[in-house]
């Protein structure tokens, strides 16, 4: 008698996970159902049941891990940044779609953006990734422009929202073929060109802050 293979629980909710953003990636969220992700994972609607009480702890659990795709995304394309400006090119550079793995995760947000708009639980669980990345960029550019990179008449907070909101306006452009993702960066490039931009007033209030360090 054979021994009973042992189950990998975690990679067992990973599976199920991943086939319930495939769904809301390719179909949206309305085709989400147990019956649909046991199909898509080639399971039992059982092992579904097994693993999630119910619809909505499966959808809790397909934010998640967008959240968490899209931090790795972050993180690799910021590790080989050099300076402030390139932080905000691979983080808003990472939230548009380059890829078609990308694509599928960006349309699966906007499947949950939708369904958030009506479900207050799924609006406060996706607000995680946005809220972090808003704040990690709003302390970056302060700290630029104290050293002064950006020109101390910006106001942080409302420079990285602006930018994060034409991030956002560029993926659905991206989505729906309007640019491609390449045409995206250019006009990204171009707002942060603008804003690190080392206009004459900028330059003065760098050297006064670096005349300021030596009398200290």
């Amino acid at each position: 008698m054979g021994v009973p293979r042992q189950v990998d629980h975690d990679e067992r909710r990973r599976q199920l996970t991943e086939a319930l953003l495939r769904i809301a990636g390719t179909r949206g969220l309305q085709a989400v159902s147990m019956r649909e992700i046991a199909a898509e994972a080639g399971v039992s609607l059982r092992v579904v049941q097994y693993y999630f009480t119910n619809k909505q702890a499966l959808l809790e659990s397909g934010l998640i891990e967008l959240g968490a795709r899209g931090r790795r995304r972050v993180q690799q394309r910021v590790a080989d940044a050099a300076s402030t400006r390139d932080v905000f090119a691979a983080v808003l550079g990472a939230i548009v779609p380059s890829d078609e793995q990308s694509r599928l995760d960006s349309m699966a947000w906007t499947a949950y953006y939708t369904a958030a708009l009506t479900d207050p639980a799924l609006a406060a669980a996706g607000l995680t990734l946005p809220n972090a990345l808003e704040d990690f960029l709003t302390v970056r550019l302060t700290a630029a422009q104290q050293a002064g990179d950006v020109s101390p008449d910006r106001d942080p907070r409302t420079e990285v929202a602006g930018l994060l909101a034409l991030a956002n306006g560029l993926t659905s452009g991206v989505l729906s073929r309007q640019r491609d993702h390449e045409a995206a960066t250019k006009i990204i490039d171009y707002h942060l060109a603008r804003l690190f931009d080392l206009t004459p007033r900028n330059l003065a209030h760098k050297a006064q802050a670096g005349t300021d360090s030596a009398a200290d």
